[in-house]
């Protein structure tokens, strides 16, 4: 079925709605908010680790990093089934997971370990690392659907080289 305007608007405005929610609670008293490391832009301060850096690290990390993980895993699974039924593998379903988990995974980790432990005895150099992994994921994310898109790779193939990418016919019998 195809997504109709109200809806995908819907869901923007959720969407938005949601990470303002996320970024004012640092500004209204829950979480706070300090320079990175290398004092070019803010993050979560989490050289605290008292109980309200760890209630909102908690908080943030469920509704913000599992639950969208969750979501993902759920979905790309039911779209591999599908492909699986039509014999037609359009993209790997599996990356949108794996890109949240290995560009989101450090800063997470580096976030519980300071819920628990100092972290100050980590270079601020090598603290900056998973932030600026993290701050990667809207790039990446755009370069796996449009690389592993063969709609998208087609259409940049064809704007790169003018060339037309003729499909291969597929055996579904082979498969």
């Amino acid at each position: 079925s195809k997504l109709q305007w109200s809806t995908a608007v819907s869901m923007m405005v959720f969407a938005w709605l949601f990470a303002a929610f996320w970024a004012a609670m640092p500004l209204l008293g829950w979480g706070e908010y300090d320079y990175e490391p290398l004092r070019t832009c803010c993050t979560l301060d989490y050289s605290k680790g008292d109980r309200n850096y760890i209630t909102f690290l908690f908080a943030l990390s469920i509704f913000n990093f599992m639950i969208p993980g969750f979501i993902i895993l759920t979905a790309y699974q039911s779209i591999h089934q599908k492909f699986k039924k039509s014999g037609q593998y359009k993209f790997n379903t599996g990356l949108p997971l794996k890109t949240l988990v290995i560009c989101w995974g450090p800063y997470c980790l580096l976030s519980f370990y300071a819920a628990v432990e100092n972290v100050m005895f980590i270079s601020p150099k090598y603290r900056m690392i998973p932030a600026i992994i993290a701050k990667t994921v809207p790039t990446v994310d755009a370069f796996v659907y449009a690389l592993g898109n063969e709609n998208y790779r087609g259409g940049i193939w064809q704007f790169l080289t003018g060339q037309k990418i003729e499909k291969a016919e597929v055996d579904n019998k082979t498969k």
